[in-house]
């Protein structure tokens, strides 16, 4: 950003007030999560030409209210989606091979191998919910494999050489495995529920790297218990913040997420999927080439 002949002042600590109080000053905001840009934030950036989100999602912005000011949004779904991609398929690899399960056992002095006779992904129907960035990388991770990989997506066309795209019903009927990569919206809200569930034909297993609120947790809860899910790697909970930086803003714990980090079916990680040293450099390098392309 120095390079293209920006003054970039750079505020990590500031509460939201602050950083309204001074946003007049500046043409353009580079953001990840920490608090939501809402319309007294904009109304408040006189002077603001565009808003970066370093990061694949603009659910913390108020999008249809910045772009009626005419403010450009710009984010990097393509920064991070490899990392996804390689995330979801070590999830479910892990799973299949209960490798958390057997470390965790060895440790203790275990010596369990029956118990731990794992699954075999060859063979398999991968069904994927959304097919952008993330779901294309998922899909090309899983060509490795002897599996048939196919995906629903609310639009039309958007299947490739690595995925036939089918209807809802198709993903209900055939998939041995589902994965979400849906963004943070109503449609996908809570889409994931008991009634979902129950539509599919035979029990499944579910990796879910978009976002949290997709999954009604205690439904998923109910199907792990009823077995209609065989097991669940989670990179993002129902429950934790907006911002991503804490889980929980109380210290009582859930009572679905108190079965869930008692499962040995269910493999969790703190919403890392897109976090590697890579994916830094190239959701960075992505949005500076952006905001060169466009100012």
């Amino acid at each position: 950003m120095n390079d293209l002949g920006y003054t970039n002042d750079e505020d990590y600590t500031s509460l939201k007030f602050q950083v309204v109080d001074k946003i007049s000053e500046y043409s353009g905001i580079v953001i990840r999560s920490r608090f939501k840009i809402d319309k007294q934030f904009i109304d408040a950036a006189k002077n603001l030409q565009f808003i970066a989100r370093v990061g694949a999602g603009l659910e913390s912005i108020d999008c249809e209210y910045a772009e009626k000011k005419g403010i450009k949004l710009i984010a990097a779904p393509e920064g991070n989606m490899n990392a996804v991609g390689e995330h979801a398929l070590g999830m479910l690899l892990s799973l299949f091979n209960k490798l958390n399960t057997a470390d965790r056992e060895i440790r203790q002095g275990k010596w369990l191998r029956e118990e731990n006779r794992g699954v075999e992904l060859d063979g398999k129907t991968v069904g994927l919910i959304g097919y952008g960035n993330m779901g294309k990388s998922f899909a090309k991770k899983l060509q490795g494999f002897d599996v048939d990989v196919i995906c629903y997506d609310i639009k039309q066309g958007v299947g490739d050489k690595n995925c036939r795209q089918v209807s809802l019903e198709e993903i209900q009927k055939s998939a041995d495995i589902l994965s979400l990569h849906t963004p943070f919206n109503e449609l996908s809200h809570n889409m994931v529920n008991t009634a979902f569930i129950d539509s599919f034909s035979k029990p499944f297993w579910l990796i879910n790297t978009a976002r949290g609120t997709a999954v009604d947790t205690s439904a998923l809860v109910a199907g792990l218990y009823s077995e209609k899910i065989f097991g669940a790697g989670l990179d993002v909970l129902e429950y934790e913040k907006g911002s991503f930086e804490n889980l929980f803003e109380s210290d009582s714990l859930p009572e679905p997420f108190e079965y869930l980090i008692n499962a040995e079916n269910v493999l969790l990680s703190p919403h890392v999927a897109g976090w590697t040293v890579e994916s830094k450099i190239k959701l960075a390098q992505i949005i500076v080439d952006k905001i060169k392309a466009n100012f």
